[in-house]
């Protein structure tokens, strides 16, 4: 759901109006004032599947240091204006990890409409020493065999990552984590 309101053009109310685009009527909010559309497109997320190379091939997952819960993840961030997705995933592992990465490659683009965000996953080989950012409150290092993938998001991502390397993904239980 949007969190705009008013107009950022001329600051009327904005209200869910119908209009014809090219696929036929879409209603979405519109200024009455203006005619300015908030279109209200997901946003990219970059993700990375960070294996440390100099630590034989460890998969490092953190904790965001905002969440409540012990749920380690993919290190995510978004694109700077300017920037390729790559160099964007490689800038956010380095900021958020301080390693070096020295190649990237593409795992796919991911579905997180819960969020209104679309994942644009990679492969991070990175080395060096770990230290996290103020993001982070923990890191953990996971062999492929041993990491556990979750059903949502980036953890698709980590699954596909996976089975491209011959594993086949253990998923989280939710049911059994309660």
């Amino acid at each position: 759901m949007s969190s705009f309101r008013f107009c950022p053009q001329c600051a009327a109310a904005l209200a869910p109006m119908e209009q014809m685009e090219d696929g036929g009527p879409k209603t979405r909010l519109r200024c009455p004032a203006c005619d300015f559309t908030h279109w209200n497109n997901p946003t990219p997320v970059l993700a990375a599947v960070v294996e440390c190379v100099d630590r034989d091939g460890m998969i490092l997952l953190a904790r965001n240091a905002a969440w409540t819960h012990r749920m380690f993840a993919l290190i995510t961030g978004f694109m700077e204006a300017g920037e390729t997705p790559q160099d964007g995933v490689a800038r956010e592992v380095a900021e958020e990890t301080a390693l070096t990465v020295d190649a990237v490659s593409l795992i796919g683009v991911y579905d997180f409409q819960r969020v209104n965000q679309v994942i644009i996953a990679y492969h991070a080989q990175a080395r060096g020493e770990i230290t996290l950012s103020s993001e982070l409150a923990e890191y953990k290092l996971f062999t492929p065999q041993d990491v556990r993938c979750w059903p949502a998001g980036t953890g698709y991502a980590l699954a596909d990552w996976l089975r491209a390397r011959g594993h086949e993904p253990q998923f989280i239980d939710w049911a059994r984590r309660a």
